[in-house]
């Protein structure tokens, strides 16, 4: 139940992030934003690719090959802030990227890695100056 909350949750929060960031764009090619990430526009995307364990790696590799994952993943201009290997989950890729171009990294991930992954996103914002801020106030007093 908990766990379902939390996905229900998660899926309004990513529907809420694509319907800001395009308005009322069809499913078709994404654009290539040239946009880059700052203070007032960059979201954090943490994107988790659950391996299909039911494939030896080297078919999912043939699989990614063959869809143009490597090609088209990351896009350029988006930055990789951490791509790390989970061990029995699969890849957890953090990137930073202006709001305007979330759609674009959707499409990809559905358009390229659909097949051997199962995908899960987790949007986010920088808060590290904010809450940096509250605890040096709180602890001048």
């Amino acid at each position: 139940m908990r766990s379902t909350r939390r996905t229900m949750t998660m899926a309004a929060l990513l529907a809420g992030a694509l319907a800001l960031a395009s308005t009322t764009m069809a499913q078709t090619s994404p654009p290539q934003g040239s946009a880059a990430p700052t203070a007032d526009n960059a979201v954090l995307l943490t994107v988790f690719l659950k391996h299909d364990q039911s494939r030896p790696l080297n078919e999912l590799n043939a699989q990614l090959e063959k869809q143009g994952y490597y090609k088209s993943f990351p896009p350029p201009g988006v930055e990789v802030v951490s791509w790390y290997v989970m061990m029995g989950i699969g890849q957890v890729i953090t990137l930073r990227l202006p709001a305007s171009r979330l759609r674009e990294v959707n499409r990809i991930i559905e358009d390229t890695a659909w097949g051997p992954y199962r995908t899960e996103f987790y949007p986010t914002y920088d808060y590290k100056a904010v809450g940096m801020a509250q605890h040096d106030k709180a602890t001048s007093n």
